[in-house]
């Protein structure tokens, strides 16, 4: 699946859990990816962060940050560029 469709599909997930307040937000998004996304697709948006994360609203940017720090695949305390 191309990036920029998963980063479509990332931000409305994260519309939907925006009235929730930033924190629970991020949690409410990142909980939404760990469980019905395939793993392949975690990995794929994780990557489109590490390049730039391009087009993520910043609730979406953080959650996928949560995700990649729980896999190694951003260390604790880096951000992407």
């Amino acid at each position: 699946m191309p990036a920029d469709k998963l980063v479509m599909m990332a931000n409305q997930i994260g519309t939907f859990f925006s009235s929730q307040g930033p924190d629970q937000a991020v949690a409410g998004i990142a909980d939404h990816l760990r469980k019905y996304w395939d793993p392949r697709m975690r990995a794929k948006i994780v990557a489109h962060l590490r390049e730039g994360g391009q087009g993520l609203r910043p609730e979406v940017r953080l959650a996928v940050e949560v995700l990649a720090h729980e896999t190694g695949q951003l260390p604790q305390g880096e951000a992407p560029d």
